[in-house]
This record gives structure tokens, sequence and C-alpha cells, in this order.
């Protein structure tokens, strides 16, 4: 089963088949993120999209962490 996996510093979204510890190979971060994207869902997605995703996925995350 591909899982989508965003990176937490960069933002940078990775398809995945069956790893658990997922590198971000843009940022040499040496732990991604699980998002709740489907393959579908990602697959569907425009650029543009992707990358609305992944700004607003941080901004959720980081306001998180500051609490």
């Amino acid at each position: 089963m591909m899982k989508i996996y965003i990176c937490p510093k960069c933002g940078w979204l990775r398809m995945v088949s069956r790893r658990k510890i997922v590198d971000c190979f843009q940022c040499q971060n040496p732990q991604m993120t699980l998002t709740n994207l489907t393959l579908a869902r990602y697959s569907d997605m425009s650029q543009e999209e992707r990358d609305s995703y992944s700004e607003a996925w941080r901004y959720i995350h980081n306001r998180k962490g500051s609490n």
C-alpha cells in the first residue's frame, strides 16, 4: 500500500510503499511524517494543489508546536 509522507522542515511530499522511517531527499531530514492523503487523492492533485497542501500542513503543525 502506498503512503504519502511530508517533511515537517521543508514540506516536500513523497510516496512510499513499505518504509516506516522515511528520509527527505530535499533537506536531508531523517524522519518525514505520514499524512492523511490517500494515493488516489494525491494522484489527482495538481502540483499547485500539492504545494498548497504542504504549506497549509506546515502552518497548522508549526502552530501546534508553538502553543
